[in-house]
């Protein structure tokens, strides 16, 4: 490699490391409503809730398409109060 491109390899992850990893997978600039409900979850919370619930939160979770969700576009009506 020659010296330019070190540096400018160097500078780049200099400059990303300062941004606050904004190029992070997962890192949105706004983040969603589950993300901040649940950001010690850095991997996001799975919305498939495996206890037993009530017949109007089933009926919740289908109105709110948890099914179809995938994080972090997980609407909080997913995840049980």
């Amino acid at each position: 490699m020659d010296m330019l491109h070190i540096l400018s390899t160097t500078f780049l992850a200099a400059a990303l490391t300062m941004s606050g990893g904004a190029f992070e997978p997962g890192h949105a600039v706004d983040p969603t409503e589950a993300e901040l409900a649940y950001a010690d979850a850095p991997y996001g919370v799975d919305p498939m809730v495996t206890g037993p619930v009530s017949a109007s939160f089933k009926e919740q979770q289908q109105i709110a398409g948890c099914d179809a969700a995938k994080w972090p576009d997980v609407p909080l009506a997913c995840y049980p109060e």
